[in-house]
Formats: C-alpha cells, sequence, structure tokens
C-alpha cells in the first residue's frame, strides 16, 4: 500500500466526519473497526490512487450498519448517511460556483480535472478522454470502470453507488455559464458514465441539461 490504510483515519477523512463527531467514542470505534475489515477484505484497491475514495465508501457502509445495529431503522439509517454526505457536497457546490464566475475557469478545469482523476483513481477505475475535441467551448470524458459499482455490488450496497453519483450533480449542476451533461452512469446499470462541460459566453441564454 502506498498510502496508510487505517479505519479511523479514513472515516475521519471522510465525508461522514460531522456525523460520526456526535456519535459516542463506542459507537466510533465499531464504524473504525468495520472499515479496518473492508481494507483487509479489499487489499488489492487500497493504493493511493483510491484512498479518497474508499474513505467514502467505506465509512458510508460502515456507519449505515452501525446505526442498523444500534436499532436504527434502516431506512433512517440510511437517509442519515445520504443527508450528511449531502450536506458536505454543499460546500463543494459553493465553491465551483464561485470559481465558476471567474473567465479563467474554463481553461482551468479542462486542465484539474483530468488531473485530479489521474492522481486520485487507482486499481479498478478505466477512463476514455477525448482530448481532441474541436469544439473548444465543450470538454467530455467517460468513466468505463468504477469502483464504487463493483465494491458496492460486492456487499449487496448496489443503493449506494447512484446516490453517490448524484454528488457530481450537486457540485457541477449549476455552475455559471457552463452546463454540465451526463446520461448515465456505470452504478445505475449503465456500461460508462458520460460526462460533458459546455461553456457558454457570458450572458449566453442555454437550457441545462437534465443529468443523472
Amino acid at each position: 500500500m502506498a498510502k496508510k490504510y487505517i479505519g479511523e483515519k479514513m472515516a475521519e477523512s471522510s465525508r461522514f466526519i460531522r456525523y460520526l463527531e456526535t456519535m459516542s467514542s463506542e459507537q466510533r470505534t465499531k464504524v473504525a473497526g468495520k472499515v479496518d475489515l473492508f481494507i483487509k477484505e479489499n487489499a488489492e484497491y487500497c493504493d493511493k490512487g483510491n484512498y479518497q475514495h474508499l474513505c467514502n465508501i467505506f465509512t458510508s457502509m460502515a456507519l449505515y450498519s452501525t446505526l442498523v445495529e444500534a436499532k436504527v431503522e434502516p431506512d433512517e439509517a440510511e437517509n442519515t448517511v445520504f443527508e450528511t454526505m449531502y450536506a458536505y457536497m454543499q460546500t463543494q457546490r459553493e465553491k465551483f460556483q464561485k470559481l465558476s464566475k471567474k473567465n479563467w475557469f474554463w481553461s482551468v478545469i479542462k486542465k484539474i480535472v483530468p488531473m485530479g482523476f489521474k492522481m486520485g483513481s487507482g486499481y479498478g477505475w478505466k477512463y476514455t478522454w477525448y482530448k481532441d475535441n474541436p469544439n473548444k467551448n465543450e470538454f467530455k470524458f467517460e468513466c468505463n470502470s468504477c469502483i464504487y459499482q463493483q465494491i458496492f455490488k460486492k456487499y449487496g450496497f448496489e443503493r449506494f453507488g447512484p446516490k453517490f453519483c448524484h454528488n457530481d450533480i450537486i457540485v457541477y449542476g449549476e455552475l455559471e455559464r457552463t452546463d454540465f451533461a451526463r446520461t448515465g452512469t456505470i452504478c445505475r446499470g449503465n456500461d460508462k458514465c458520460d460526462f460533458k462541460f459546455t461553456r457558454y459566453a457570458k450572458d449566453e441564454q442555454f437550457e441545462r441539461s437534465r443529468s443523472v
């Protein structure tokens, strides 16, 4: 492993930290122990690139099962997990909305998105990048293999996948002068996740895509 995978540290680095901070020390220990078990059972995924993804994947399942063991109704436990995650993602949404107002945003996002995926993706991921698009105001790529789908399926948590996919819509769905379009995701049963961003001129009217 290129990065230390420790259950407690991963849970603290996840999008669920705010809720974990409200739990008892005993419950937090249970969550961390479950994450440690997921680490052992998925060693092939535990490389440097996948670290942050796995912080969120493992902690979501660990938190959910800990709440259910504490006699929380399954639906309520699941709602708690994802309400916590979406509250975190709102802060990311606000950051990107502010950045998208800048004139330099478009040239930067076309560089940092591929770089971010390259550095933040390890074993189990595959992508197709369309670098020679003649439309300079369009940027697109595909995900052809997704570890969220792979790991959630392994543990019977397939329903969690699409809820993680929704994070992209939260962050990218209302950007200034920028449309985010996605017609399907692997976690929703499609053969790929297709991402397309289109940049428009200032004050140009456009209809936003209804992405999934």
